[in-house]
């Protein structure tokens, strides 16, 4: 069951969404952040968001600025962009009577979900899966133009296929995140999922993150999985291990 939605994101554009709904009983809400340009159709956002609306727990998921459905130019977005989105996307579940109880992110969306947490009204618990301890790590996938894009302004670049305008200000706004300051005063129960073998974003990366987090914290070894989760059952394993460990975070709420 997948209800198409759409709501004004933190600097005006609308965003494109769905929202995956449990069919049987309803055991909570969330929000779910893709990566760096992938999208809320991506196989670890769409098969994770179902697999947790299988498990009861309706999950939003959204295209960022300029991406995909979601209206706007990408080039103007930032990681600061990001964050403010996820928390205008909580503001929407809560608006609508559906409060996210779990923020769930992967990659760079994983990054954004911590630093957006303690903002988002009604969040009880956050998940990363791959996400980078440092939204820097980002860099790596336009190292080939950043010097071009820091001297003039702007530069095209080729990602999946498509042409995106990187600008100044979204390199140096991810330059100057400090995620681990917001890890130490996160406050919520966090979860970090991640694959020993994870090729794009390391596994010292997750380490890094649940020696900063304070408790509670979890950790989960995705052995077996790449970063992207694009092979059978990777993403939907993933989901499951969320559904079980969010059990105590998602459900009724004291008035």
């Amino acid at each position: 069951m997948a209800e198409r939605v759409t709501f004004p994101s933190s600097t005006g554009p609308q965003l494109a969404g769905i929202i995956d709904r449990p069919s049987g009983k309803i055991r909570g809400w969330g929000v779910f952040a893709h990566g760096f340009t992938l999208g809320k159709d991506s196989p670890a956002s769409a098969r994770i968001c179902k697999q947790l609306a299988a498990d009861g727990i309706g999950m939003l998921r959204f295209d960022a600025l300029g991406l995909a459905d979601s209206e706007g130019d990408w080039g103007d977005g930032s990681f600061t962009v990001k964050v403010d989105d996820i928390v205008r996307a909580c503001e929407f579940m809560t608006e609508r009577g559906t409060a996210a109880d779990i923020l769930i992110g992967h990659s760079f969306g994983g990054a954004a979900v911590i630093a957006a947490a303690r903002q988002s009204p009604g969040v009880r618990a956050v998940v990363t899966v791959g996400a980078p301890v440092d939204p820097a790590h980002a860099e790596k996938q336009y190292d080939a133009v950043v010097d071009r894009v820091l001297s003039e302004g702007s530069a095209e670049w080729m990602v999946g296929g498509r042409t995106l305008t990187l600008k100044k200000a979204f390199v140096e706004d991810v330059r100057n995140a400090r995620l681990q300051e917001k890890i130490r005063a996160l406050k919520l129960p966090l979860l970090v999922l991640h694959s020993p073998t994870d090729n794009t974003v390391g596994i010292e990366n997750a380490s890094e993150i649940f020696r900063t987090a304070r408790h509670p914290r979890s950790f989960v070894s995705l052995e077996g999985s790449e970063h992207f989760l694009t092979r059978p059952g990777q993403a939907q394993r993933a989901g499951r291990i969320i559904g079980a460990w969010a059990d105590a975070y998602v459900g009724a709420r004291k008035a």
